[in-house]
């Protein structure tokens, strides 16, 4: 598959193809900002330290919401001391839940309305790295994601594979949405292909 990434000219000053080969976020952040509109309601599913969640929230603006799932009360503390720091616009619902209970935590009138999903898996930076994301609560979260999406919606999923666990997670999302009807999504797989030891891989997936 032969992908062409055409840079829009206000992107000219900030990125170069070299970075947006090599660094994965930066990559799906030049997506999202393609597929994300003002007014639009997203996903934040990992939300970290807020880096993501911060991103969504300026890119929806203030008519549209972000919602942000993280398990861990310090990861939803951060993420909000960030979203303040930055002047966020007041755009955003943080749930401590896990994020396979996505459908059912958000409200019923976003059902059919969400238009993006971003998962970053692993563990919380800076934080205990005995608590990461695993593929038993990822593959159904994945679902429960493409159950409230618009058609046309894109779920972003990057995943590491150099922390415990992290190549067993990999491999059985990589299987679980190999298995997704082409009915229901098209499946991306993005990684280094003639760098067979990276150790951050990429799922793009667009809700049909």
């Amino acid at each position: 598959m032969l992908v062409v990434l055409l840079l829009p000219p206000e992107h000219d000053a900030s990125y170069n193809l070299a970075m947006l080969i090599s660094h994965t976020i930066s990559f799906v952040k030049i997506i999202m900002e393609k597929v994300i509109l003002p007014g639009d309601i997203v996903v934040d599913a990992t939300t970290g330290n807020g880096i993501d969640t911060l991103f969504l929230s300026q890119c929806v603006g203030p008519e549209g919401h972000v919602f942000g799932f993280d398990v861990q009360q310090q990861a939803l503390d951060q993420t909000r001391k960030r979203l303040n720091i930055k002047n966020a616009p007041d755009n955003v619902t943080l749930l401590q839940v896990g994020h396979e209970l996505m459908a059912r935590m958000l409200p019923d009138e976003f059902h059919g309305q969400v238009m993006a999903v971003m998962f970053n898996l692993g563990y919380l930076p800076g934080s205990n790295e005995n608590i990461v994301t695993c593929a038993a609560t990822t593959c159904p979260a994945i679902d429960s994601a493409l159950s409230v999406m618009k058609p046309g919606g894109v779920i972003s999923i990057v995943m590491y594979t150099g922390h415990p666990g992290g190549q067993k997670e990999a491999v059985a999302v990589d299987k679980h949405c190999a298995t997704l009807s082409p009915n229901l999504a098209r499946v991306r797989r993005c990684t280094m292909h003639n760098h067979p030891a990276a150790q951050t891989h990429l799922l793009l997936i667009e809700r049909r």
